[in-house]
């Protein structure tokens, strides 16, 4: 696979590119990301499906200056990709003969099994979910894909989009009882496995609303990637501005652009999870162009990582990693210590995976500034650790570094994330570790020792004299009393 990798995802609502830069055989992070509500379907569903000149211009535009934005990053690379208004539109093909002709670019229309599939790997592999029901709302349909221990077992694609009820019903002024009883029928076709209690909310109208129930909650993190909540804390909510006038929805802090559409998706999205029986919602900021990418990536894996492989984790060391030795060795030792002492903080072994993430990346940010680096750690953590892992993990982690000095986590910090962090102390504890199993390697050797935990006594063997280790072990705050005792072997 190329380098750097555009992919473009023509949807009924609108056309998306991201380009995508690989760091290793898994590693990746996004390079741009850049979208246009060009409407494509607009005023076809009133025209027995035929896509509408001005909205097909719309769309050729767009996709001229998305090759233009490829062109400049040096993208060697494009898959492009059409859902639903195109693969509904009887007149499809003089639009992708168009394109293909003027812009030299192959659009490939998908099925709607093959766009729930998309999604589907893409849920899989970056969220941190094992089983769970998809749900991606489009401007002109709806695609399930059933999720069992990481695995797709099954797709649905529905005729439910925001622009397809937008201009059926709301445009019409019709009863919402009219629409709703449309997208019942529509919903009847689900077949009876697909009853899961996590959903998986995909699209640009799922996002809206986690934005709006984020705000409305002072949640602590700006990340939407991962945002969970429970259906029934949020339902009257949702409901609420689903019947609200068009003019009162920015007190629901919904941006401009999703008025005319932000009602018809919350309404197919209630009624989705209710048929479904859904208990908890999980917010997807990826789809189907990250799963166009992930099916090329992995397509010799059975579209799924490796077990116990992490992407951004990966591409974090690809990037800011400068000595992969060092980072090994923290690993290496973090996982010694943790391995006496876990007993005191973390018996059923809950948080022994934060220790080792943060063992890894706990230096990244020296390729920054040597001085601040802990800090600079702790934000590319908390801004860019994206995939497979809970807004719980990710606060916990980037805590963990942001202190992998001589102090303990200060409560002025970790106060802003309370709801997201674990007891404190199980912080303290994991803090330490991390703490000591850098200071015995302060001399940069990574010289092997043995450690022993009893009697409230922490005894560290060594042949070597780790004598800044020493110094270093005494300024260490402790999350408990006990002695620190080193004997030379």
């Amino acid at each position: 696979m190329a380098r750097r990798t555009a992919i473009i995802d023509i949807g009924s609502n609108s056309a998306r590119m991201i380009i995508v830069e690989r760091t290793s055989r898994f590693g990746f992070y996004l390079l741009e990301e850049v979208k246009s509500r060009v409407r494509i379907s607009e005023g076809a569903y009133e025209n027995r499906g035929f896509l509408q000149p001005y909205a097909t211009n719309r769309a050729f535009n767009a996709l001229k200056e998305f090759l233009s934005i490829a062109k400049a990053f040096k993208v060697k690379k494009i898959l492009c990709v059409a859902t639903s208004a195109l693969r509904d539109a009887p007149n499809r093909y003089e639009f992708t003969n168009r394109v293909k002709k003027e812009l030299k670019l192959n659009i490939k229309v998908i099925d709607g099994k093959k766009e729930a599939f998309f999604g589907g790997i893409a849920a899989s592999n970056l969220l941190p979910i094992k089983d769970g029901v998809t749900v991606d709302i489009g401007g002109g349909s709806c695609e399930l894909a059933l999720i069992k221990n990481r695995n797709i077992i099954d797709t649905i694609s529905l005729d439910l989009g925001t622009v397809r009820l937008k201009e059926l019903f709301f445009d019409k002024k019709r009863d919402i009882k009219d629409a709703i009883s449309f997208i019942k029928k529509e919903l009847d076709k689900i077949p009876r496995n697909f009853q899961e209690e996590l959903a998986v909310g995909i699209g640009g109208t799922i996002r809206a609303l986690s934005k709006s129930i984020m705000q409305k909650n002072s949640y602590p993190l700006d990340k939407l990637h991962g945002f969970e909540y429970s259906f029934e804390d949020e339902k009257d909510y949702i409901e609420k501005l689903i019947f609200s006038p068009t003019k009162k929805l920015k007190k629901f802090n919904i941006k401009k652009d999703r008025f005319d559409t932000i009602r018809e998706g919350a309404l197919i999205f209630i009624e989705v999870l209710k048929h479904i029986d859904a208990k908890r919602v999980i917010t997807s900021g990826v789809g189907v162009r990250e799963g166009v990418f992930l099916y090329d990536l992995l397509r010799n894996s059975n579209y799924k990582f490796p077990s116990n492989f992490n992407p951004s984790v990966k591409s974090l060391l690809d990037r800011f990693c400068i000595n992969d030795k060092i980072s090994r060795c923290f690993y290496k030792n973090s996982s010694k210590i943790y391995s006496v002492l876990y007993q005191e903080f973390d018996k059923e072994k809950k948080f022994e995976k934060h220790l080792l993430i943060a063992s890894k990346l706990s230096n990244i940010g020296t390729k920054i500034d040597f001085y601040e680096h802990h800090k600079h750690s702790s934000y590319i953590i908390l801004n860019d650790l994206e995939y497979s892992l809970t807004h719980k993990d990710i606060v916990l982690i980037a805590t963990l570094v942001r202190f992998h000095k001589r102090k303990l986590p200060k409560n002025s910090f970790i106060k802003d994330f309370k709801k997201l962090l674990p007891d404190e102390k199980i912080i303290n504890w994991l803090s330490f570790i991390l703490s000591l199993s850098e200071v015995i390697n302060k001399d940069y050797s990574c010289s092997k020792f043995n450690i022993e935990y009893r009697d409230k006594k922490l005894i560290i063997k060594s042949n070597s004299t780790l004598y800044l280790a020493k110094e270093e072990i005494k300024l260490l705050e402790k999350p408990a009393p006990f002695a620190i005792i080193f004997e030379k072997v």
